[in-house]
C-alpha cells in the first residue's frame, strides 16, 4: 500500500482543518475560515463544576464533531462516517479505504500521536487528522498542525482510535461522500451568523455564551481555594494560556479565525458591516490575547494573590461586555 496523492495543508484547528482539507481534496474550495464560520464555530462555555473536569475549565468552541455535521446539513454535503466496537475490525477497515484510494479522517487521543514532541502529549479524546497512506506497518498521516505528512506506527494509531475515557473516539473516521456540484454559499453564511448569535446570547444556560463569560469572570476569583497548592493554582492559571492559543487555535479562543470569516462573509454577501465587524472582533481578540498572556505570566511567577485574581477577572468581565455588544451587532446586521 502506498500514500494516496494528497494535497497536506496545515490548518488552525484540527476539526475545522480536517474538513477543510478533505473538501479540497474532493474538489470544494472552501477556506477553513468560512468552513469554521458556516459551522458556527465559535462558542464560549465555563464549567465550574461537571464530572468531566477535575478543575474548573472552559470551552471556545462548539462540540467537537459539530463542525463537521453543521457543514454537511448547510452545504448539503453528505460525509460518511464509521464507528467500531472491535479494534481489528475498525484497523481492517481503515485500510480496506486506503485500497480504495479515499484519504479519511481519525477521531484519535492526542496522547499516542507519538509523533508529537513527548512535552506536548495530553490526553485529548477528540484530536481529529486525516490518515492519507500506509507504507508496511506505518501510516501516513496529514496532520493540520504540523508543515509536512508525518508517520505513525500501526500501535500508536491503534491505541489512539480506541482510546478509553470521556469522548472515547471508538474508532471513528469519516469522509466526503458526495459533495454538490453548485453551493450557493449566502443561505449557510447567514445561517451559521445566526445560530452563532445565538448560542452566544440567548442560549438558556447559565455557563454558556455571554453568561458563560461572565460566569468565568465570577468564579475565577474561587479558583486558589479549590486548588490543592500554589504549584496546582499556577498550572490551571497558565492553562488559560494554552486553551485561548493552542487549543483556541488562530489565537484568542478562535476570535481571530472567525474575524478572518466576516471578512470573506462581507464580500459573498455584499455587506460591509461584516468588514467592519471583523475589524471590531479582531480588537476584542487582542484583548483575549492580552487575558492570556497576563495569565500565563502571573502563572509563571506564581504572583497568585487575590489582587491579581480580582484584576484577571476584570479583563475577563470585560471581554463579556465587548463580546455582547458585537454579537448584538452581529445578529444586527443579517
Amino acid at each position: 500500500m502506498s500514500t494516496i496523492q494528497f494535497n497536506h495543508k496545515m490548518g488552525a484547528h484540527c476539526e475545522s482543518g480536517t474538513v477543510t482539507s478533505l473538501l479540497n481534496h474532493t474538489g470544494l474550495e472552501i477556506t477553513e475560515p468560512m468552513v469554521f464560520g458556516i459551522a458556527s464555530g465559535i462558542f464560549f462555555g465555563y464549567f465550574h463544576k461537571h464530572k468531566a473536569f477535575a478543575f474548573p475549565t472552559f470551552i471556545v468552541r462548539n462540540r467537537p464533531g459539530e463542525m463537521r455535521k453543521n457543514i454537511q446539513k448547510r452545504l448539503g454535503i453528505k460525509f460518511k462516517t464509521f464507528s467500531y466496537r472491535d479494534s481489528t475490525v475498525g484497523m481492517q477497515a481503515l485500510d480496506v479505504l486506503l485500497e480504495k484510494n479515499i484519504p479519511v479522517a481519525s477521531q484519535v487521543d492526542f496522547f499516542y500521536m507519538d509523533y508529537v514532541p513527548s512535552w506536548e502529549q495530553v490526553h485529548i479524546n477528540v484530536h481529529f487528522m486525516i490518515v492519507m497512506g500506509k507504507e508496511g506497518s506505518t501510516y501516513i498521516i496529514s496532520d493540520s498542525y504540523f508543515p509536512k505528512p508525518v508517520e505513525l506506527k500501526e500501535e500508536s494509531l491503534l491505541r489512539g482510535r480506541f482510546a478509553g475515557g470521556n469522548m472515547s473516539p471508538k474508532g471513528f473516521l469519516y469522509y466526503p461522500e458526495h459533495i454538490p456540484e453548485n453551493i450557493d454559499y449566502i443561505k449557510p453564511i447567514v445561517k451559521g451568523i445566526k445560530k452563532a448569535c445565538f448560542n452566544m446570547l440567548n442560549l438558556p444556560v447559565p455557563f454558556i455564551g455571554i453568561k458563560g463569560i461572565r460566569l468565568f469572570a465570577r468564579k475565577i476569583v474561587d479558583w486558589p481555594s479549590l486548588a490543592r497548592d500554589t504549584e496546582h493554582l499556577s498550572h490551571e492559571v497558565m492553562k488559560i494560556n494554552i486553551l485561548l492559543e493552542d487549543q483556541g487555535t488562530g489565537g484568542a479562543g478562535f476570535r481571530y479565525m472567525y474575524a478572518t470569516f466576516l471578512q470573506q462573509a462581507s464580500d459573498i454577501l455584499n455587506n460591509p458591516d461584516l468588514k467592519d465587524l471583523s475589524e471590531e472582533l479582531m480588537s476584542i481578540g487582542d484583548g483575549w490575547r492580552e487575558i492570556s498572556l497576563f495569565a500565563a505570566r502571573i502563572g509563571k511567577n506564581r504572583d497568585l494573590g487575590p489582587d491579581k485574581m480580582k484584576q484577571l477577572s476584570n479583563m475577563i468581565r470585560d471581554r463579556a461586555d465587548m463580546e455582547e455588544k458585537f454579537f448584538k451587532q452581529l445578529r444586527k446586521s443579517i
